[in-house]
Order: C-alpha cells, then sequence, then structure tokens
C-alpha cells in the first residue's frame, strides 16, 4: 500500500471537491478502490499505485471546476470518470458554460455526444437527437432554446411533443389546453425551470415567448423567428414528422429528439423517426446525433440500472 498527499489551495476548493458530507470522496473511493482522509485543506489518498494514479487522474481532471470552487456532484465525477476512458481529458475540460441555472452553476454539455450536440445546436438549423432517457437530449435542447432566446436570435420558443397516450386526442382530460398538455411536457419544464424563475414562466406562456403545445396543433401553421423543440419524436407518424419538419420558418431553429427503443405506436406503424433517419442523414444541413449509455449523466446508479436490465432481456431472450 501506498499513499500519497494532496494539498487544495483553500478550504473552498476542498468543500467544492468534496461535496456534502463528503460524499464525492465516498464515490472517488468507490470509484477507484482508495480510501481517502481529509485532513483541513489536505486529501490523504491510501492504495495500490495503479489505484492512486486512478484517483489523482480524476482529481486532476476535476481541478478546473475545484479551483473555480465550482460545486462538483456525482454526475460531474461520472462525466470526469468517462472523459479519462476516451482520453478527452482536455476537451472535458476546456467545455464552455452553455448557461447558468437559478442557482448561479455552470451549466456544460458533460460528454463528448454532448459536446457536439451543442455545437451543431448553435450552428444548424434541424438537429436529430437519438438516444436513451438520461442522455441529456431534451434538457441541452431546452436549456440552448432559452439561451438563444435571452441573446435575442430568435422571437419564441415552441415546445411540442405527440401525445399518443391519448391519442393525440386529450378531450377527456380535465381543465384547459394548457393543463391538458402539461403532463406530456414536464421533462421540458423541468429544463426551464433549472434557468428561468418559476414566475416568469407562465407570464412568458401568456404573452406567447414559450409556446407549448401537442403535435396536431401543429399543423397548417409556418413557425418562424422561433427555437422549436419536438420531443419524444419517436412517436410519431411518417406522416405527422413530415408535417412537423415542413412548419420550419424563417429564422427557426428545430430540434427533434427521441428514443427508438421506447416506442409507444401500435406494433403496425412505423416510426416516423426511424423514417426520418432512413430518408435525411444524407443532407447537407441536417445533423443526426446519436446518444448511447456512456451518455447517461443522472445519478451514476441510472446507467448501472439500464446496464442490468439489458443483461436480464439478452438473457432471456437467449433462453
Amino acid at each position: 500500500m501506498t499513499q500519497v498527499v494532496v494539498t487544495f489551495p483553500s478550504p473552498a476548493s476542498v468543500i467544492s471537491l468534496a461535496g456534502k458530507q463528503e460524499e464525492n470522496l465516498q464515490l472517488l473511493a468507490q470509484i477507484t478502490g482508495t480510501k481517502l482522509l481529509l485532513r483541513g485543506q489536505d486529501l490523504y489518498i491510501d492504495g495500490t499505485e495503479a489505484q492512486i494514479a486512478h484517483c489523482q487522474a480524476l482529481l486532476e481532471t476535476l481541478q478546473p471546476a475545484w479551483l473555480r470552487e465550482q460545486m462538483i456532484n456525482a454526475v460531474d465525477i461520472a462525466s470526469a470518470q468517462a472523459a479519462i476512458a476516451e482520453q478527452r481529458q482536455k476537451t472535458w475540460q476546456e467545455r464552455v458554460p452553455i448557461n447558468r441555472s437559478r442557482s448561479g452553476a455552470s451549466i456544460l454539455p458533460r460528454t463528448k455526444h454532448q459536446q457536439e450536440y451543442v455545437q451543431s445546436m448553435q450552428k444548424c438549423d434541424l438537429v436529430f437527437a437519438i438516444g436513451a432517457a438520461g442522455t441529456g437530449k431534451t434538457y441541452l435542447a431546452a436549456i440552448m432554446a432559452v439561451k438563444a432566446l435571452q441573446n435575442h436570435q430568435f422571437q419564441k420558443i415552441i415546445l411540442t411533443r405527440p401525445a399518443v397516450e391519448a391519442g393525440e386526442k386529450l378531450g377527456f382530460l380535465p381543465g384547459d389546453l394548457q393543463q391538458k398538455v402539461d403532463p406530456y411536457l414536464r421533462p421540458l419544464y423541468d429544463a426551464l425551470y433549472e434557468v428561468l424563475e418559476v414566475d416568469k414562466i407562465p407570464q412568458m406562456i401568456e404573452r406567447g415567448v414559450i409556446e407549448i403545445a401537442p403535435l396536431a396543433y401543429m399543423r397548417g401553421r409556418t413557425l418562424n423567428n422561433a427555437f422549436i423543440i419536438v420531443d419524444e419524436a419517436q412517436n410519431t407518424t411518417p406522416v405527422q414528422m413530415k408535417m412537423i419538419l415542413t412548419r420550419l420558418g424563417t429564422n427557426s431553429r428545430m430540434v427533434i429528439t427521441g428514443d427508438v427503443s421506447q416506442i409507444d405506436l401500435p406494433p403496425a406503424q412505423k416510426s416516423g423517426l426511424v423514417v426520418a433517419m432512413e430518408i435525411l442523414q444524407n443532407i447537407e444541413g441536417i445533423a443526426f446525433h446519436f446518444f448511447d449509455q456512456s451518455d447517461i449523466v443522472r445519478h451514476p446508479l441510472v446507467q448501472k440500472v439500464i446496464s442490468a436490465y439489458d443483461r436480464y432481456t439478452n438473457s432471456y431472450v437467449a433462453h
């Protein structure tokens, strides 16, 4: 066993890395197999040479954050671990914040695919993001939409998705249209609440700066001067997908997000997102981004849960 001591430049940088009740240190120890002991501004690392080297690599990758005294969490650690595995620590460290949360924390793309996705949303007018839940597709699109609105690039944000569970007929739900649609667009709301004051969102909806509606309500319109997010696009039919794509107007940007492994359409009905993937990928000016398990940036346990279910499913199919 070997011991190494890392000295932090300030108490605030220690708090940034260690987290609440040193929960980050516990996670780092679990990931690297080391034993960590914090005394003042000194972090004692015990383990084999390989374990210590692993821990030091994580500390160095996270260094820009703790030097800025930015609070680090489990997702940051998992993201840094992925960056090391992919040998892209430098590009991960050089990420530029795309916005700030209401608490003032920087919002950054966490994986290589997320960085490429953000870059496409900055320069392409039509972007597809395809991957499992938790990969940041919808969240980053909403964050980018708010940033573009704040920079006066567009006049409004339009959030829409197919209401498959209600067959695009929401009449049986209580309340007005807004109340009927809200349950279907909750993930988009969650992202908006991350960067906008809670009381501002209803005001922006009332003024039409943010428009939220089921996909069926887009028919016959031309969407100008808008950042449009089409969520859960795997549940569109080919006709619906063509309809929404052809709504794109002047000075507008559209981001289509979906998970082709979670299609809720009737078995005989082909997904509009699958069809779009087949016929649009080679068209210049349209960007496609595909996310995998390495892009899941929720709690680290989420990735383990998904992997376990995948193994179980594969085992079940094999038998």
